[in-house]
């Protein structure tokens, strides 16, 4: 094999190189056209130039690649017509010119070649009907399309006899091909993204594909009911995005090989067959707004293999099912928005693998306990139970055991990857963990799930008590949202070496003293909200405070300084309101709490007219007692309220 110095541009000398082999340039930055001289080598058996900035078009003069096997010229910006010559080569078997910007096919015929095997022309410019050259490459096994703007008419004759993977997605179609009917050994199929809709036919459904393994029919318009399937040798079944509805067919229980099921954002109703616990294989399990009911199955029953679980967005109900305790492998676990009922599920706690709880806007309830074992959530790293009925003080043992959102030093935080579980299918990459988070205020759903998304959100409980000094210690925390709560005590200063921290929430809680200085050293924080406390004294100063805007701390009486209009001086700053001690007196400071100067004035004003009025028609009709029992009969005696502990409103 010979290699070539790396430079910009190709040079095109490959004729004096007559004996060569193989000719491998890819992942380089060469530019410029193809070079019309490889053509000549014509002991050439491999060609790779992926990943490099070629552009114009492939020379169209005959080839002399008689030897070559394969071609892979993907990556680059190549154009113009794919030459005949390409498909033409008699020990061809591989040609690979995706992520290009080829327009079309030669207008020749391609004659039958039987050695071409695999076929990748996706993410290109093709357009039109399904190109009818390559309907006479009838011995392939892999095609990929996936990406141009293809037709395929339902009359068209193509046949291929061994096909095994095809690429249809993001091709507009709206059918299912028909040919496919003439296919009984595929493997892969991949029609995904396209405007396909109405009900899954008889004649699909019915295929006996005994060796489909991979189906991907998302982010379509699909509607009807889910049929019963009899591709018992399917590990991969992406269902995502459609319209699909009613219950879950009996024949998902015969799947007993399936690694990846994905039924997320359909209308699935009625209750989750409890087989589903028991597949050995299975690794993703994603039913994200559905409308299932029903209790949980009891999921890693007879399977440890799990490891992610997404049942987000739901109606289930009933606690969370122990088995999982057996989920020895699990990273992903949402049950976030349903109606589980339950105390918080400390067990958890020893699943060593585990990164992302969600279990947030249920029915959970009581204190967050701590766990019984050494090493307790050792990778958790998105912790969010927010919108449940939590209780007690916020435990900083718990915190202390979140080991990985503390950053190491040395830890080399350049280098961002993104959850994976893996597929175990060669011929599909792996699955991309998603996650709905509150971020800055806005519910986001995040497509993948970085290394460095680090969250605490507790916001929307029953907290009491102070907030955790050892906090501090959570170095790598990117969001920590306690907002909404009964959390009191003075904002711990250690806080500010929390130097990662992008989004600071303490809002509506009954928080005392001031701000401290501290604080400003958080020098990538976006998003700060303490409003709706009780904090008094003058607004720090500095780096990322300078930015923020005055619904940062509304709602705190005896906090001065800009960006708020009130200046320092002008009140008694060491006054701290009283703890308050009923809904009656609660309901009152937040009605006063709610005027400004401006609508002082506008009762004042107000109540002065209508004063003068009263006046001058009570000594008019000197009726002056009449006007008073009247008024008298307006204002029923005020009773004393029992006291008894306020509950915050939560909103």
């Amino acid at each position: 094999m010979q290699t070539l110095p790396r430079v910009l541009e190709i040079p095109d000398v490959f004729s004096n190189l007559k004996e060569l082999r193989t000719l491998h340039l890819s992942n380089n930055s060469f530019i410029g056209s193809f070079p019309s001289s490889i053509l000549s080598l014509t002991h050439l058996e491999y060609l790779g130039l992926t990943n490099n900035s070629l552009s114009g078009p492939l020379p169209s003069n005959q080839s002399m690649l008689q030897k070559l096997t394969e071609l892979n010229l993907s990556y680059n910006s190549l154009n113009g017509t794919i030459p005949s010559w390409v498909f033409s080569l008699p020990l061809l078997s591989s040609v690979s010119l995706q992520h290009n910007r080829f327009r079309g096919l030669a207008d020749e015929v391609i004659k039958t070649n039987p050695t071409l095997k695999e076929l990748h022309l996706s993410n290109n410019h093709l357009s039109g009907s399904f190109p009818q050259s390559l309907v006479n490459l009838t011995n392939l096994e892999t095609l990929g399309i996936s990406s141009n703007n293809i037709t395929i008419d339902e009359g068209m004759n193509i046949t291929f006899l061994s096909l095994s993977s095809l690429f249809l997605s993001s091709c507009q179609l709206k059918d299912f091909p028909h040919f496919l009917r003439n296919v009984k050994t595929l493997q892969v199929l991949d029609i995904s993204n396209n405007k396909i809709c109405g009900q899954i036919p008889n004649w699909f459904s019915g295929m006996t594909w005994d060796s489909l393994q991979f189906l991907n029919l998302s982010h379509n318009s699909l509607t009807g009911h889910l049929p019963q399937f009899r591709y018992y040798n399917l590990q991969y079944l992406d269902l995502k995005f459609n319209f699909l509805q009613g219950s879950l067919p009996l024949s998902i229980c015969n799947m007993r090989k399936l690694i990846l099921l994905d039924l997320s954002h359909n209308y699935f109703s009625d209750s989750v067959p409890h087989c589903l616990g028991i597949m050995a294989s299975l690794t993703v399990l994603n039913l994200r707004k559905n409308n299932f009911t029903g209790s949980l199955p009891p999921l890693c029953a007879q399977s440890t293999s799990l490891s992610t679980i997404v049942v987000n967005g739901n109606r289930f109900e009933g606690p969370v099912p122990v088995s999982l305790l057996k989920c020895d492998r699990l990273e992903v676990l949402d049950v976030g928005n349903n109606v589980i009922n339950d105390t918080f599920p400390a067990w958890l706690g020893t699943l060593q693998e585990l990164q992302v709880l969600i279990l947030k806007s249920n029915k959970f309830h009581g204190p967050i306990s701590t766990c019984q074992t050494k090493f307790c959530f050792p990778k958790l790293r998105i912790f969010d139970l927010s919108h449940n009925d939590f209780s007690g003080s916020l435990p900083a043992k718990v915190f202390g055991n979140f080991k990985a959102m503390i950053k190491l030093d040395g830890e080399d935080t350049g280098n961002i990857k993104y959850m994976e579980s893996m597929s175990n299918l060669p011929f599909v990459r792996s699955y991309e963990d998603s996650v709905s988070l509150v971020i800055k205020g806005q519910d986001i759903e995040l497509e993948r799930i970085s290394t460095i998304t680090t969250t605490i959100d507790l916001s929307n409980n029953h907290f009491e008590g102070v907030i955790p000094k050892t906090l501090k210690d959570l170095s790598s925390l990117w969001l920590l949202n306690l907002s909404h709560n009964n959390l009191i005590g003075h904002i711990p200063m250690e806080l500010g070496q929390l130097n990662t921290l992008e989004a600071l929430d303490l809002s509506w809680n009954r928080l005392t003293g001031k701000i401290p200085q501290e604080l400003t050293r958080m020098n990538f924080l976006a998003v700060f909200n303490l409003s709706q406390n009780h904090l008094i004294g003058p607004i720090p100063h500095g780096l990322q405070f300078n930015t923020f805007e005055n619904d940062s701390y509304g709602g705190n009486l005896d906090l001065c300084g800009p960006p708020l209009s009130k200046q320092c001086g002008t009140s008694d700053s060491s006054h701290v309101p009283q703890p308050l001690e009923s809904e009656e007196d609660e309901g009152e400071t937040y009605f006063f709490s709610g005027f400004t100067w401006e609508s002082i004035v506008i009762g004042y004003s107000f109540g002065l007219v209508v004063g003068t009025v009263m006046w001058s028609l009570m000594f008019k009709y000197r009726k002056p007692k009449w006007f008073v029992e009247f008024f008298d009969g307006l204002m029923p005696h005020k009773r004393r309220r029992p006291k008894k502990r306020a509950q915050r409103r939560r909103t």
